[in-house]
């Protein structure tokens, strides 16, 4: 029941925000990675018309890495940037006032070839996992923390191999790993190619604490900005809204844009398809917050300061809640 209302929230209230008299047309500079999800609903939101119907202008500059994003960001270069709530809330701590609005609750997954005898994240013992993203990274770090509670240190009992995303994807792909920790969308990859999923990250918050599906990654923007352009932010957070409603009940969308998704084929399509509409956002910024308080304490005891920074809590002022309807 709250998750049809939810829907029917975030389909609504834009319409209503975006039909309001007309105003000025606001630009807002978005620094994404090339390779990333935004461009697909991008790709949604200009086929539509939303952003001129919303009197904004999205300003897209393609960068190599998310690193790179946050330079943008920080040099003033950049308006938006995707990014987790980790990072924000060092950055915060550290006195650069940023704050975070959710775009995604997809996580990683650990997948392995169909025929593997490995069933459970216990039989990962004495295997060789390849773990994408290095030592810190937030799967690998969540998954770590949520087999300890079952007396397993994992990072000890399995032969783990770190490395890029898209190289540790094509040794799973090729029978050098035995499973593979990876982000969603190389293991919705792995998983169009017949791989098994043994579960996804997400699946594991509940017993780390989180009540719900959580959105570690989303839009990240300086809080300074965020006060002079609160109509402004409305807008595009409202335009992204609808696009993610497009692409969560069309599967039509989904064919438009197949050629920006990389997809080889109609398979992988298909997958990036589900996985993507499973991580669409649907609490309120207030459930959010209370997940992500309770999740950064488990990364900060288990990540360390290496992950987290000195603080041991989440900052306070880590989310942005001035939208309407969040």
């Amino acid at each position: 029941m709250l998750s049809s209302l939810m829907r029917c929230l975030l389909i609504v209230l834009p319409l209503l925000w975006l039909s309001s008299p007309a105003r000025a047309t606001g630009t807002v500079r978005l620094a994404i990675q090339k390779t990333g999800t935004v461009a697909w609903e991008l790709a949604v939101i200009r086929t539509h018309g939303l952003d001129k119907r919303a009197d904004l202008n999205i300003a897209v500059t393609e960068l190599a890495s998310p690193e790179a994003g946050k330079i943008a960001l920080r040099g003033g270069s950049a308006d938006v940037i995707i990014a987790d709530w980790l990072w924000v809330s060092r950055e915060r701590q550290l006195g650069t006032k940023l704050v975070f609005y959710p775009y995604s609750s997809a996580l990683g997954a650990v997948m392995v070839p169909a025929s593997s005898s490995i069933r459970t994240f216990d039989d990962l013992k004495g295997r060789k996992l390849a773990v994408a993203g290095g030592a810190i990274d937030k799967n690998w770090i969540l998954l770590q923390a949520a087999m300890k509670l079952d007396g397993i240190d994992i990072k000890s009992e399995a032969n783990v191999v770190f490395g890029a995303p898209p190289l540790l994807a094509a040794k799973t792909a090729s029978g050098e790993m035995d499973a593979a920790l990876n982000y969603w969308n190389f293991s919705a990859a792995l998983e169009a190619k017949g791989f098994r999923r043994i579960g996804g990250i997400e699946n594991i918050l509940p017993k780390l604490g989180a009540k719900g599906p959580t959105a570690m990654i989303g839009y990240v923007f300086n809080e300074r900005w965020a006060d002079k352009n609160r109509d402004l932010i409305a807008r595009y957070i409202a335009v992204t809204r609808q696009a993610k409603e497009i692409l969560a009940t069309s599967d039509e969308e989904w064919e438009k844009i197949a050629p920006i998704t990389a997809a080889p084929d109609r398979a992988t399509l298909r997958t990036y398809r589900d996985r993507y509409r499973e991580g669409i956002p649907r609490r309120s910024i207030a459930e959010e917050q209370e997940d992500a308080r309770v999740l950064y304490k488990v990364l900060a005891e288990t990540g360390g300061t290496d992950l987290v920074g000195p603080a041991r809590e989440l900052d306070p002022g880590t989310f942005y809640r001035a939208i309407p309807g969040s």
